[in-house]
């Protein structure tokens, strides 16, 4: 043991990353990615300065109640609905995210999302790894264009302004939705407009969800929604299970409600409403628009700059980057 402050590392990342802290702190990375139950966190953390987590890890008031030396939690994700933020400021504890660095990425994997969709190749690669695939009819495996048709954001962030921004090559209009509208300038080099949510849905063809998930947004797409979007119409959410009703999305997709879906997070992950697992008219994919190696990479160093920096050391000293209640700084 030594007299540095301790960090705990609650998932396997990138070692020389996390080395980085090895100078100024002791470091303990768990060597395997695992869920912990409420009692474990409690039990890492009473005898932590520092700890980074991922989204699984989800830390409240129980979990930090015999934390006396926590200072610092740096979330591994944008979103931070897996942290009791009420809690950990109560406790005069800062956190952080990995805001903006994973922008990008997000933003292509959307559009993978979008693209596949619309061609329906999910349902397409089963039939033909099946070995269905003597001879294909003219007029089968039919999907729809994406050049031209209106593209629809809901919670235009940074990550819905990458998202708009690819839209330019595919001609698309832009409408979107947020909590107040964006400057003009920031709408003219999205090429997007603001609409109430009620034009969004009606309109839009192609309609990506990426706003974070709070009490108010919870369910935000429900059966109501789904009722006033067009049958035609594809739903893309890389934001965060929660948004959507599941269920009454499953219902609209299974009675051609509407045509397809891509989803890369669900209600209760890691379990899946068990109605979209039988359905050939959804993409669906296990939380990973943020996986690029890369982008990884980047979330890592940022919640390495977010530790170090709540401690004194490094660019970003006395000032973590992307700390998410700065009011414990004083």
């Amino acid at each position: 043991m030594t007299d540095k402050p301790r960090v705990w590392v609650s998932r396997p990342t990138f070692p020389g990353i996390v080395a980085r802290l090895e100078p100024h702190f002791e470091v303990t990375v768990e060597p395997e990615e695992r869920k912990f139950s409420s009692s474990e966190l409690a039990a890492r953390l009473a005898t932590q300065d520092a700890a980074i987590v991922g989204l699984k890890d989800r830390i409240g008031a129980a979990e930090i109640a015999h934390a006396t030396r926590l200072r610092i939690v740096a979330n591994l994700g944008v979103g931070y609905d897996n942290l009791d933020l009420d809690s950990l400021s109560a406790a005069g504890i800062a956190a952080s995210n990995t805001a903006d660095v994973l922008n990008e990425s997000v933003a292509d994997y959307a559009w993978a999302l979008l693209l596949g969709s619309a061609r329906r190749m999910n349902a397409a690669e089963r039939w033909l790894r099946a070995g269905h695939w003597k001879a294909t009819e003219f007029k089968a495996w039919l999907g729809t264009d994406v050049r031209g048709r209106t593209l629809g954001i809901l919670g235009m962030g940074r990550i819905g302004q990458a998202i708009a921004h690819r839209a330019v090559g595919f001609g698309m209009p832009v409408l979107y939705h947020n909590r107040s509208p964006l400057p003009e300038a920031t709408e003219r080099a999205c090429h997007a407009r603001f609409v109430d949510k009620a034009q969004l849905l009606r309109e839009s063809d192609f309609l990506v969800l990426v706003l974070p998930l709070t009490p108010q947004t919870r369910h935000a797409i429900g059966a109501p929604e789904l009722a006033l979007m067009k049958p035609t119409a594809v739903l893309v959410n890389v934001a965060r299970g929660g948004i959507v009703d599941d269920k009454a999305l499953t219902a609209a997709l299974r009675e051609r409600r509407l045509a397809a879906a891509g989803l890369d997070v669900f209600e209760g992950e890691p379990a899946l409403h068990p109605g979209l697992l039988e359905l050939d008219n959804v993409v669906l994919s296990p939380h990973i628009a943020s996986a690029s190696t890369e982008t990884r990479r980047a979330m890592t160093a940022l919640a390495v700059d977010n530790v170090l920096a709540l401690f004194g050391h490094g660019p970003h000293a006395g000032r973590p980057p992307t700390i998410l209640n700065p009011n414990v700084l004083a």
